[in-house]
């Protein structure tokens, strides 16, 4: 079986094979004269927009696949210190550039695929023009900051045709367990799924952090990109990862992130839709409930009333149903059903528990002696599983469909961006999945998209 063949047959399993058809020549394509290079032994010249602490991550693998010829960041710092390791990787032979602006590394034609790895507000609008200048692109999770983000991502995926990898990496590695647990759960080792908790964890809180003049290193206002123009905040002495507006934790403020909701979310429930068959294409939840939700300071309308402090919510409790009728718990904490970070499945014959460091329930102690047929993960996953950087590049030579493609992560981040409506407006959410609209409430609707400061507009 081909790996091309293979795919199409997970797209089949998926409930998604007319989100192949809409795919067209993107999927069954074999070759793209304009992206094929010369040798099959020349690497890709890879261009890094965004070269912070999980750029480094991301790179472990990508220096073994390409060869960076520029890195990209509004932190000096960052950027000098993303040269440092490039050279160090690859040697001398090749000149690294550093460029503030973004776009510098688009106009470049040696530049095959950028990697994207920003903050989430800042995800969209470099993918976007990637595509458009003719690079492939691997980008981190949460691919977006909204539901119209991703929207608009797909339409030019389509139109452009390149090739696109989000960074869920527990698709491919971690010791492939959650491919194994989605491979249980498919052969029928537990039954029908009738309801899956995803443990996520909650957003940490601050105290009030101080305006403070920013690092002369950094470019604040192009840090802020599409969000509002506002101080700086910094608070000294807070050790490796000090309380701020910037930087890691960045992720902890709405105004660039979603908290654990798109965070943790963007890994365990992107598996869980995959698993229950409701990643493809016009699927998605029917609805979505705040069963409960703590922030850490006072919102009004969906809006945090306080700016100084950390406001995304630090534990919640969301039901989303599915129209296969499964029923998809998502929290903060599931200490009390005796599971932490996680995924519990429950099916009509049992249960199952996957995190990355464990894989537990009577199917899985009963593979010693009913294993699953050899082929189970080569047909889920498409081929012989790899690490995700070397699938993507795979796939850029290829041509096919990553294995972490934009499709199916826009319709898990859908589920996150919804719950995030859910929990800020506290009230219950019908959703419309094929239409991608809120039934029944204009004024939530308006939050599947956010205003953007001029000159960071993102177009498609």
């Amino acid at each position: 079986m081909t790996q091309q063949q293979s795919r199409r047959d997970f797209l089949q399993t998926s409930g998604s094979l007319a989100a192949a058809a809409t795919f067209g020549s993107y999927f069954f394509t074999s070759q793209s004269t304009s992206a094929a290079w010369k040798s099959p032994n020349e690497r890709p010249v890879i261009g890094c927009i965004g070269t912070g602490s999980r750029w480094n991550g991301v790179m472990n693998s990508g220096f073994k696949y390409g060869d960076v010829a520029v890195v990209c960041d509004v932190d000096a710092g960052h950027a000098g210190k993303a040269r440092d390791r490039v050279r160090k990787a690859q040697g001398s032979e090749r000149e690294v550039a550093i460029e503030e602006d973004y776009r510098k590394v688009l106009e470049r034609d040696d530049i095959d695929i950028v990697t994207v790895v920003t903050p989430d507000h800042w995800h969209t609008k470099p993918s976007i023009e990637a595509m458009r200048a003719g690079k492939d692109v691997y980008c981190e999770k949460p691919l977006t900051l909204t539901i119209d983000e991703g929207k608009k991502i797909i339409k030019v995926l389509n139109e452009t045709e390149r090739v696109f990898q989000v960074g869920t990496q527990q698709r491919t590695e971690m010791n492939r367990l959650f491919l194994k647990a989605i491979a249980i759960i498919r052969d029928g080792r537990i039954g029908d799924i009738q309801r899956v908790t995803c443990a996520i964890g909650g957003s940490p809180t601050s105290g009030s952090i101080p305006v403070v003049d920013p690092p002369k290193e950094l470019n604040w206002e192009k840090w802020l990109g599409q969000a509002p123009l506002v101080d700086f905040r910094l608070a000294e002495g807070g050790g490796s990862r000090p309380q701020t507006r910037c930087h890691y934790e960045f992720r902890w403020w709405y105004e660039y992130s979603g908290g654990k909701m798109t965070d943790w979310g963007a890994h365990h429930i992107d598996i869980a839709q995959w698993a229950i068959e409701q990643n493809g294409q016009d699927q998605g939840p029917n609805s979505i409930e705040p069963i409960m939700a703590v922030h850490p300071v006072e919102f009004k309308d969906g809006m945090p009333m306080q700016d100084d402090r950390y406001n995304a919510a630090t534990k919640f409790h969301v039901q989303a149903m599915f129209p296969n009728g499964v029923q998809m718990d998502i929290r903060d904490s599931a200490d009390d059903l005796g599971f932490g970070n996680g995924i519990m499945f429950e099916g009509t014959k049992g249960k199952l528990f996957v995190n990355r460091g464990k894989l537990t329930g009577a199917a899985v102690e009963d593979l010693k002696d009913n294993p699953l047929p050899e082929d189970a993960i080569v047909k889920l996953y498409g081929s012989e599983p790899t690490t995700h950087f070397e699938n993507f590049v795979n796939c850029v030579k290829s041509r096919e469909l990553p294995i972490s493609d934009v499709y199916s992560h826009h319709r898990a981040m859908t589920t996150c961006h919804l719950s995030n409506i859910a929990i800020r407006l506290n009230r219950k959410l019908q959703w419309d999945p094929k239409a991608e609209q809120i039934v029944g409430d204009e004024a939530a609707n308006q939050w599947l998209s956010r205003e953007q400061r001029k000159g960071y507009e993102i177009e498609a």
